[in-house]
């Protein structure tokens, strides 16, 4: 599918997007756009039909919003997406936290969610930022001290990592807020 638009750094331009679908028993199907853009950004969106179909206003809200991008770290060779969690705020609309404890981030998100993104080959989850004095991300013992910003690093011709990756940093937690989702996933 190709489409125009705005990139992450604010360019018009024009981009070939994947589509990813998201289905939930009993409830409308969600897509997700992996926008992959002329100029070389990309970035993942919760896509907004031409015909929206009823849905809790904080949901609706989500929809071509909070965008994830998806980009390149000096001196690296993966590809990495900031994991910035959602929550909802003032007047049903969805904002998102840059900075948590690496046990904040477990208990927001679950430890299994997080091994089950950090197992898959080649993924890792560490600070974003090679800064100095920053703790290691330990999952098996996660440190509740210093806030900081996480990302998750993957191969650069994975295509499902950062999907999955946006789907739980992004949409789940304002799915389990209009209560399409319980909090233990279900």
């Amino acid at each position: 599918m190709t489409k125009t638009g705005t990139t992450p750094s604010g360019e018009t331009s024009a981009a070939s997007a994947v589509e990813w679908e998201l289905h939930l028993p009993g409830r409308p199907t969600l897509k997700i756009h992996d926008n992959h853009w002329r100029n070389g950004e990309r970035d993942l969106r919760l896509h907004r039909p031409s015909v929206m179909p009823e849905m809790p206003s904080a949901l609706s809200n989500l929809h071509e919003r909070l965008r994830s991008g998806v980009t390149t770290t000096p001196g690296r060779p993966e590809l990495r997406i900031m994991v910035y969690l959602t929550y909802v705020g003032e007047r049903d609309r969805p904002r998102f936290i840059r900075s948590l404890t690496t046990w904040d981030l477990t208990d927001r998100v679950g430890p299994l969610v997080l091994r089950e993104l950090t197992a898959r080959e080649g993924v890792t989850l560490e600070p974003a930022h090679d800064r100095p004095n920053l703790p290691l991300v330990d999952l098996e013992d996660p440190q509740d001290k210093k806030p900081l910003q996480h990302a998750l690093f993957f191969p650069i011709e994975d295509g499902e990592t950062p999907v999955l990756g946006f789907v739980h940093f992004r949409v789940v937690p304002v799915l389990r807020h209009v209560g399409w989702l319980s909090s233990d996933g279900g």
